[in-house]
């Protein structure tokens, strides 16, 4: 009786298919990126490091709880309302601002805030202090980054239309396409030392 040959299953493309199915799912698959805010850490202080003294007055308070409640200045506060209470406090301009390079800015004579002595002095001192706590919300932290960076973006935006009569977007996206320019660059610096975005994160607190 003859021995009958068990048939085989020809495997030799298996591995190129195997390949080819790696490299298809590895262009088409999508990774989800995190959003979060961009910002520009500080650098470290040396150790002899001597820190300004800071008027209460110059310092805007939100504070964001562990049950996601906005708490501006010790009151509460709809994020919706925050952008304009912010753009108060940075515009008042009832003051003197800080001294820079050996030279006093004097009073802000851009600012159209209503000069009251109880808020800031000059857009250079108006300092805004984010206190988050560890049970916070991601989101709720990011909508109240995100209100604060639109007050700024809004005067700059208000500035740069009185000044050179484009938006500030409009001259920044003009300078990334000629960064050769001085006369763009000092225009856009301009606007930036006129509202300097002084965003302060403190410790988040664990109540």
């Amino acid at each position: 009786m003859a021995r009958r040959e068990n048939p085989e299953i020809n495997a030799g493309s298996m591995a190129d298919i195997a390949f080819l199915l790696l490299i298809f799912f590895l262009v088409t698959t999508t990774m989800n990126v995190d959003s979060g805010v961009s910002k520009k850490l500080s650098e470290k202080p040396p150790e002899d490091y001597v820190p300004p003294i800071i008027k209460e007055k110059n310092i805007f308070e939100v504070n964001i709880n562990r049950d996601n409640d906005l708490l501006v200045e010790g009151d509460r506060m709809d994020i919706k309302d925050l952008k304009d209470a912010a753009i108060a406090f940075i515009d008042n301009g009832g003051g003197d601002g800080k001294i820079e390079d050996g030279v006093a800015t004097g009073p802000c004579t851009y600012c159209k805030g209503e000069k009251s002595i109880s808020s800031s002095d000059h857009p250079n001192k108006a300092i805004i202090s984010v206190q988050s706590d560890r049970g916070t919300e991601y989101g709720v932290y990011l909508k109240v980054q995100n209100e604060l960076i639109k007050a700024y973006s809004e005067l700059r935006n208000r500035l740069s239309k009185e000044r050179y009569g484009i938006p500030f977007p409009e001259l920044e996206e003009s300078y990334k396409d000629d960064r050769a320019n001085e006369s763009l660059k000092k225009k856009v610096d301009d606007i930036k030392t006129s509202y300097p975005e002084i965003i302060s994160d403190a410790e988040p607190t664990s109540n």
